[in-house]
C-alpha cells in the first residue's frame, strides 16, 4: 500500500493544490494529514475542504486546536493570534465542527505506523522534535511506538533512528526501514516550509517495500503571499514563503 502523508498546510491553497496534483501522479492508495490545516495563510476554508475530502484521517495540530477552541493560545505572539482569530471567524460551521473532532494520534497497527502532530510523548502539549535530544525523550516509550512514527509541527524534514538507549539523526532523504530500529520522521510542511527550500513538502510511505520518500514541488508563491497581504495578516507570513524559512 502506498500512503501519502503531508502536514502543516497552513491555509496555503496554492501549495496544497500543487501537492495534490503531484500526488495524482504517485499512485497513492490512501492519504493522511498530520495537522495544522489552518493558521498563517489566506485560504483556511478552501484548504480544510480539500483535506476533509482526501485524507482518511487528519491529526489535530496546535493551530487547528487553537482555532477550534481546544487549547489556550493567549501566549502566542500577537500576529499568530490575529491569524487564528481571523480563521476562527471565517471557517464554515462544517469545517469548524470537523476541527473540533480531530484526534491527537492515529495508529495503523497492521503496518506499524503511528501518526501525530508533534512528539508522541505528551500529545496535547504539541512538543517539537527537530533535534536528537528531543527524539531521545521517546526512548522510555520505545516499545509502545510503531516501527515508524510520522510527525509534523516543526516544518522541517527530519529522520531519527531509535534503538534502546540510542538515538541517531539520519539524513532527511529516501530510505528503507531496517529491522531493529524504530523511526521518527518529520515530514516537513506543505504550506510553510522552514528549511530554506521554498517548495511544498510532501511524503510517501510504501508499506510493502517499507520505503519512505521525501518529495518537493514548486507552487505559485506569489499568489499565496498576496492572499496573506490582502487579508492584512502579518506580512512576514507571506514574505517567508519566498525563502522557505
Amino acid at each position: 500500500m502506498r500512503i501519502g502523508i503531508f502536514s502543516d498546510v497552513h491555509a496555503n491553497l496554492e501549495a496544497m493544490s500543487a501537492v495534490m496534483d503531484a500526488y495524482s501522479r504517485e499512485d497513492i492508495d490512501v492519504y493522511y494529514c498530520l495537522g495544522d490545516v489552518v493558521g498563517y495563510g489566506g485560504s483556511p476554508n478552501e484548504c480544510a475542504d480539500i483535506v476533509r475530502d482526501v485524507a482518511e484521517v487528519t491529526i489535530l495540530g496546535n493551530h487547528d486546536a487553537a482555532v477550534a477552541g481546544r487549547m489556550d493560545y493567549s501566549y502566542y505572539y500577537e500576529a499568530a493570534r490575529d491569524a487564528l482569530d481571523l480563521h476562527a471567524r471565517e471557517l464554515t460551521a462544517e469545517n469548524m465542527a470537523w476541527l473540533r473532532q480531530l484526534p491527537y494520534k492515529h495508529c495503523l497497527e497492521s503496518i506499524g505506523v503511528d501518526l501525530c502532530h508533534g512528539s508522541p510523548v505528551r500529545l496535547e502539549e504539541f512538543e517539537y522534535i527537530f533535534a536528537p535530544d528531543q527524539a531521545a525523550e521517546c526512548l522510555p516509550i520505545l516499545k509502545d511506538l510503531g516501527h515508524i512514527t510520522l510527525i509534523g509541527h516543526s516544518h522541517l524534514c527530519k529522520v531519527f533512528g531509535l534503538r534502546p538507549g540510542e538515538v541517531e539523526e539520519l539524513p532527511a532523504e529516501d530510505f528503507v526501514l531496517e529491522d531493529g530500529t524504530k523511526y521518527i520522521v518529520s515530514v516537513g510542511s506543505v504550506g510553510q516550509p522552514r528549511d530554506y527550500d521554498n517548495r511544498a513538502s510532501y511524503t510517501v510511505f510504501d508499506s510493502d517495500t517499507r520505503s519512505f520518500e521525501f518529495k518537493r514541488i514548486e507552487y505559485d508563491i506569489e499568489s499565496a503571499a498576496s492572499k496573506i497581504f490582502n487579508a492584512r495578516l502579518e506580512r512576514n507570513f507571506g514574505q517567508r514563503l519566498f525563502i522557505g524559512v
